[in-house]
């Protein structure tokens, strides 16, 4: 009896001590395979990666432990084929009740590890429009401009505008009076894009006067795009405005504004009225 107790116990030594290895050698070349990935040509965001390996370090921790209690058990003669069926309709009823959070769990999974997303971007999500502050497996934080926090389940992201992958354009429209000598207005604008990349550094491309965007009652309108970094237009944007602005008046150039038509009539005059512009 006690060699056969001694056998068991050395079993179960041994299989505990075979899942230990198992479960440590797992997980470091979880971390060893994504440290290469980050050192190689694609470098993808650090935080998903973190989150990512430690997400498979624990499923395949809970998968090795799992069956060696199932084999512990077995080594004592222990019929595991009901405690197996018991887990199962266990685990049936615990996903009928929580598929809400396994679905939230799911998508926060998909999300990660298909980059849609990653924190610091500016991203609209339904109603929720601002920078990722907190990605998890189940919730995602988006904080508006205005200071707002959006937190909702990912189980609900169905649609996602991600506005920091690819570089961004600012538009800027130039409004100038009729006038204006539009060919010698097109050729100062010209002069001053040529100063921008030297003066802004987030501009990727050298910017481009488009041409003549819309003629108005009271003015044309002329419009200038340039290539930014993500996220970087709407700054652009607003300092190109100010420098053209003041590059214009120092060259005389008018900028519209409203004018009035006054007529002038006499009683009894019969001929046309004269019209005085103000």
């Amino acid at each position: 009896m006690w060699i056969e107790i001694g056998k068991v116990l050395l079993e179960v030594v041994l299989i505990a001590v075979i899942a230990g290895i198992v479960v440590r050698v797992a997980k470091a070349l979880i971390r060893r395979t994504f440290s290469v990935q980050i050192k190689g040509p694609l470098k993808y965001n650090g935080r998903r990666h973190q989150t990512l390996s430690k997400l498979l370090e624990n499923v395949v921790a809970y998968v090795v432990y799992f069956i060696a209690i199932i084999t512990i058990l077995a080594a004592f003669d222990i019929d595991i084929r009901g405690l197996i069926a018991g887990a199962g309709v266990l685990g049936l009823a615990v996903g009928f009740g929580a598929q809400n959070l396994v679905r939230d769990v799911i998508t926060g999974f998909f999300i990660i590890f298909e980059d849609q997303f990653s924190v610091g971007d500016y991203v609209r999500i339904g109603q929720a429009e601002g920078t990722v502050e907190e990605i998890g497996l189940r919730t995602t934080k988006v904080l508006a401009w205005t200071g707002e926090v959006f937190i909702f389940p990912n189980g609900n992201v169905t649609e996602v505008v991600n506005f920091s992958i690819h570089n961004s354009i600012a538009v800027v429209d130039v409004n100038i009076s009729h006038d204006s000598d539009i060919a010698k207005v097109e050729s100062l604008i010209q002069e001053f894009l040529g100063t921008l990349q030297d003066k802004y550094e987030q501009i990727i491309k050298p910017a481009e006067l488009l041409g003549v965007q819309n003629l108005t009652t009271t003015e044309v309108v002329m419009r200038i795009t340039a290539e930014t970094l993500p996220m970087q237009h709407f700054a652009v944007a607003r300092a190109m405005r100010r420098d053209l602005k003041e590059f214009l008046d120092q060259r005389g150039v008018e900028i519209p504004y409203p004018r009035m038509v006054m007529v002038q009539r006499s009683p009894g005059d019969s001929e046309s009225p004269a019209i005085a512009k103000k």
